[in-house]
């Protein structure tokens, strides 16, 4: 009988078995892998050792000459070099590896505590980082939602996930405070009135400049991915991404790299009597240059932007090929013409060829071109590429450009 019972016993034996040597592998593998990342679910670093270097993928800045990063062993210095137009000063973070030790010789107001698990954006254009990261739910507040076209952060609108703070001179102290992000991301023109960054630090909130606005190149600008990427630690990942689009805006340039016709452009339009036209060196004079174009303020040596008088414009530009980027306003050859009769001087508006970049606004006048396009600067080249050498790119259609008819 008690035989009988062994035989019966012994599949459940060598299943419990089984069980017991499955369950100590398991348990085996969990403590290695507990080892080898020794971080919790908030990306902290569990058992801090000073020999081991926390940020093995590092990042490298190429174009943007605003931004620097310096690497230590768990913690990485941010600097930037050139926050504003004739700024006397530059900001720096402190971006320490959660579960590590602060380094000393710092102000507490630059130290930041990385990777963060919520973020606010007062401009729109760090919206897309996000999207292009992976990191869209951690935004629970941005300036004005109408003016947003990223689709993943207007889903999280819509889902009641993200609050509406305000910007510059009209921010809302109170609410960010109720909010506490781990992080603001904000933009600085040197004006004390209207500028956000100082009432933030003031009451105590963590914020970073961001600076891309003043690149002179579309990569440049681009690149301040990076900047936004640090906080999150996701150094490797925006690596990779800018390295795409790099690589992406530098093959569609030397499509039109030998063409032989360039076009005479120009670009803008008479506001309250002056004429703002970027400099020479400006980001819009590189695009223009990467797209096979004759920009007739090329010759000019500034970065910003020349407050000019109709008149000058008129005797430079009278007979261009083309005019672009004019107001946002106008999409219709009336509208302009309706603004200023001595438009009509114009020979690109005899001819017709007339483009703007307000093919993608939503229907509270938010315009993608300066949301996305920041950080899409292939598809921007490409559009005018197509409006000015045809030929070049048959298969592309116009994204952040439309013909005015």
């Amino acid at each position: 009988m008690k035989l009988v019972n062994y035989h019966h016993l012994k599949p459940i034996i060598f299943l419990c078995h089984f069980l017991l040597i499955a369950t100590l592998v398991i348990a085996c593998h969990s403590t290695a892998i507990n080892t080898s990342t020794n971080t919790n679910n908030n990306g902290c670093i569990q058992k801090y050792d000073p020999n081991t270097d926390y940020f093995p993928n590092k990042i490298k800045i190429t174009h943007a000459t605003g931004l620097a990063v310096e690497y230590h062993k768990n913690y990485k210095i941010v600097t930037i070099k050139n926050p504003w137009q004739n700024a006397n000063t530059k900001f720096q973070y402190v971006l320490v590896q959660c579960g590590t030790p602060t380094p000393k010789g710092f102000n507490q107001a630059q130290v930041i505590t990385v990777p963060i698990n919520s973020i606010v954006s007062l401009s729109t254009t760090h919206l897309p980082h996000l999207a292009k990261l992976g990191v869209v739910d951690k935004l629970i507040g941005i300036s004005n939602s109408k003016q947003v076209n990223t689709p993943d952060v207007v889903e999280r609108i819509k889902a009641g996930k993200v609050t509406q703070v305000g910007s510059n001179s009209n921010v809302d102290i109170e609410k960010l405070l109720e909010l506490n992000p781990d992080l603001i991301t904000t933009f600085g023109t040197g004006n004390s009135q209207t500028d956000s960054y100082a009432k933030l630090t003031e009451a105590g909130l963590k914020v970073g400049i961001n600076a891309e606005y003043m690149e002179d190149t579309p990569l440049g600008r681009s690149e301040w991915l990076k900047f936004t990427a640090l906080f999150f630690n996701k150094d490797e990942q925006a690596e990779k991404i800018f390295s795409e689009i790099a690589n992406k805006y530098e093959r569609v340039a030397q499509k039109a790299k030998s063409v032989k016709n360039r076009p005479t452009v120009f670009v803008g339009f008479n506001f309250k009597g002056t004429w703002y036209m970027p400099g020479g060196k400006s980001y819009v004079a590189k695009y223009l240059a990467d797209a096979g174009a004759n920009y007739l303020w090329s010759d000019d040596k500034s970065s910003g932007s020349l407050p000019l008088s109709f008149e000058v414009v008129l005797e430079r530009a009278a007979n261009a090929n083309y005019w672009l980027n004019f107001s946002q306003s106008w999409n219709k050859l009336k509208d302009l013409v309706a603004e200023d009769n001595r438009y009509a001087d114009f020979k690109a508006v005899k001819t017709g060829n007339l483009y703007n970049n307000n093919a993608r606004v939503n229907e509270s006048g938010g315009n993608d071109y300066w949301e996305s396009g920041i950080s899409n600067p292939e598809m921007v080249l490409s559009d005018l590429i197509k409006i000015l050498h045809p030929e070049i790119l048959p298969n592309h259609k116009l994204f952040y450009y439309h013909k005015i008819n």
